[in-house]
């Protein structure tokens, strides 16, 4: 199935054109699920890669200072880049979900027989339910990117004024700071990944 990008403006002609396609919105929500575990996965790596150079950077010990700055700066913009696919998934995640959920509650009135009715209403709650863990989920591991982020912008924009061994040495204790936050994401994404896991498995 190729791979959902993001929802058209006008929405039941999307559906549509999937419908015909043979998808309806339960495999589209799958879609969208699976590329936002996919995209918190490279998210983890983005920042692991950008800590990696910024600890490289503070413990600068000759060599070419602008190479080795360029070079974190470089991975900070693809943190931002990676941030920003994972938000966008999320976002699309929720409203196809918003989307199907609306168009079963409608289909369930259509029911002549009252029992299958039931049936469908039960499920429907449980498939809400447990999408409104991993939304949860999926939003606090959201949440965790922009403290690293602001961390990693300040050391880019100080040392874009500041590009000298002493101001190196100033930034060494922070790299530890981040460390820590880039922990506490990574943990929350695991987190969020496997909720995403489960959520999969039982849609």
């Amino acid at each position: 199935m190729p791979r959902w990008h993001c929802l058209s403006a006008c929405s039941s002609i999307y559906y549509s054109a999937w419908e015909k396609l043979g998808y309806e919105k339960r495999d589209l929500l799958k879609s969208a699920v699976k590329a936002a575990r996919g995209e918190q996965k490279q998210a983890g790596k983005e920042f692991q890669d950008a800590l990696t150079q910024l600890k490289k950077l503070t413990g600068y010990q000759g060599g070419n200072l602008e190479s080795a700055y360029n070079r974190f700066k470089g991975e900070y913009e693809d943190c931002e880049s990676q941030a920003t696919a994972v938000r966008n998934q999320i976002r699309e995640v929720d409203t196809v979900a918003r989307d199907l959920f609306r168009e079963w509650e409608g289909e369930i009135r259509e029911y002549q027989n009252p029992s299958l009715a039931a049936d469908s209403r039960r499920k429907l709650a449980d498939t809400r339910s447990r999408f409104e863990q991993l939304s949860s989920s999926l939003h606090a591991a959201e949440s965790t990117m922009e403290p690293v982020l602001r961390q990693f912008r300040d050391q880019v924009l100080y040392l874009k004024h500041n590009l000298n061994a002493a101001a190196i040495g100033s930034l060494r204790g922070q790299a530890d700071n981040i460390q820590g936050e880039i922990q506490r994401l990574l943990e929350q994404m695991n987190r969020s990944i496997a909720e995403a896991d489960r959520f999969i498995q039982a849609l």
